[in-house]
């Protein structure tokens, strides 16, 4: 199928000069690598009709003009039902973006089984614009998680920090992944109390880093890997391999629209085989409960 990007030289990104049709252009190319990681999530889209400088909206709901051809599923929400798109192919991101979406949120569980997340997310924004202290909080919730006996995955957000994630077998719900996640940042913020914090309320963290352990719940998001974000420059979210982190030009938007395929052209995807490395959280809770 070919999809026809209306008004394809809209400029979408005005610093860099990209236009709506280079997004679509972006993601039909990266769909090999992505569809991977978000095939049959619950989609949420942020859209931006006119580019990165008008208006935009989060959209989670399919509309009625909405093609037959794209995958949906329908799942609960607190007052009833929502009916959300999946991505199944190229085309389908092609078409989103078509409509101005351009990040791409999904959720921690995917269609089938909705209520039981096969991700796990650290998410790691600095306090202020000290990404060493991002890094060190990655490498401590890995280290953690580690002697947990768990397999982590890290990735820039393309925004202000990182993403820590496990790869779940889906044999547990959110309720259990959450307290699991909660508890593990909170050990960390006692064992660092200068550094790290679990308090919610932005006035009670005196500067340091949140462990937002949040998203870790039923129909929360997290962006999607390989995702454009809306802001200057179209930095993209991209997954690491955990010694990328020392490298001195390491940053969340270190990875975008202009240097993304030389990446890719250089290393595999660090996430390449992250799916056969799901695993069971009841080993590690039983360490927590003994």
């Amino acid at each position: 199928m070919s999809i026809e990007i209306d008004n394809a030289d809209k400029v979408f990104f005005p610093d860099a000069g990209y236009t709506k049709g280079d997004l679509a252009d972006y993601y039909q190319r990266i769909s090999a690598e992505m569809l991977r990681h978000i095939e049959n999530r619950p989609l949420t889209l942020h859209r931006f009709p006119d580019g990165i400088v008008g208006v935009n909206f989060i959209q989670k709901s399919v509309q009625d003009h909405y093609p037959d051809w794209i995958k949906r599923v329908t799942v609960d929400k607190e007052d009833g039902e929502i009916t959300h798109a999946l991505a199944g192919d190229a085309d389908t991101l092609a078409w989103l973006v078509d409509q101005g979406t351009i990040a791409f949120h999904v959720w921690l569980s995917r269609a089938d089984k909705p209520h039981h997340p096969d991700r796990l997310i650290f998410d790691l924004d600095p306090p202020g614009d000290d990404f060493d202290l991002v890094v060190k909080a990655a490498r401590c919730v890995r280290e953690r998680l580690d002697g947990l006996g768990l397999q982590a995955f890290v990735m820039t957000t393309g925004s202000s920090g990182l993403h820590v994630v496990v790869p779940l077998d889906r044999s547990a719900d959110f309720d259990t992944v959450r307290d699991f996640a909660e508890r593990v940042a909170e050990q960390l913020a006692d064992e660092h109390p200068d550094n790290f914090t679990t308090a919610h309320r932005k006035d009670k963290r005196h500067g340091r880093l949140y462990l937002d352990i949040r998203r870790n719940a039923y129909a929360q998001t997290g962006i999607a890997p390989y995702s454009l974000r809306a802001k200057p420059g179209a930095p993209i979210a991209t997954p690491l391999d955990w010694d990328e982190l020392s490298d001195a030009e390491i940053g969340p938007q270190r990875f975008h629209l202009g240097n993304i395929f030389r990446r890719l052209g250089q290393r595999d995807c660090p996430w390449a085989e992250i799916d056969r490395h799901r695993q069971s959280l009841s080993a590690a809770i039983r360490q927590f409960d003994d």
